[in-house]
């Protein structure tokens, strides 16, 4: 097996013409230029450092093995503050015609349909990751936890209580 060459990132790259010349491509791209990304974040500093290998392993199936390096800057939903939350992943995608070829992935690969064209566009898989990556709620590490009881009034158990109004009432 030959050593995959490295080159700069194309836009769009055919993907089964990459996965037969085993291609590696690194890049980096400005957190400003992912559209879909950037409405999650508090700003748009920073980059995206990735690398994305064409190949197939032992069982000849067909894959896109993607490595993102990146800093998200977030808001803490405790504090309010920015803070940036570390990204670090390795994903294999497995590439696949259609539907019923994910069936035949083995296990850690995650399936990508790939367009009757052959297609793809790396940066929109950086991208796709990169939300996927994104927590629910994002809280700094070194945000304080907030540990406080707060008792309910006795108006709120009465409101919460479907039945209190029924407490009222005397049988004759």
């Amino acid at each position: 097996m030959s050593e995959p060459s490295i080159s700069r990132v194309p836009e769009s790259v055919d993907a089964w013409r990459m996965v037969a010349a085993q291609r590696e491509f690194e890049g980096r791209i400005p957190l400003a230029s992912l559209d879909r990304l950037r409405g999650s974040l508090v700003d748009c500093e920073g980059e995206v450092r990735f690398s994305i290998s064409f190949g197939t392993d032992s069982l000849k199936v067909p894959f896109a093995e993607l490595r993102i390096d990146a800093e998200l800057p977030l808001e803490c939903q405790r504090s309010l503050q920015r803070f940036l939350l570390p990204v670090q992943l390795v994903q294999r995608l497995g590439l696949i015609q259609d539907e019923a070829g994910e069936a035949a992935l083995p296990p850690g690969y995650e399936a990508l349909l790939v367009d009757a064209d052959g297609m793809l566009k790396p940066v929109e898989l950086v991208e796709d990751e990169l939300i996927l990556a994104l927590p629910v709620v994002p809280v700094s590490p070194e945000a304080e936890a907030v540990e406080r009881d707060f008792a309910p009034t006795v108006e709120e158990v009465a409101q919460a209580n479907p039945f209190a109004a029924l407490s009222g009432l005397t049988l004759e």
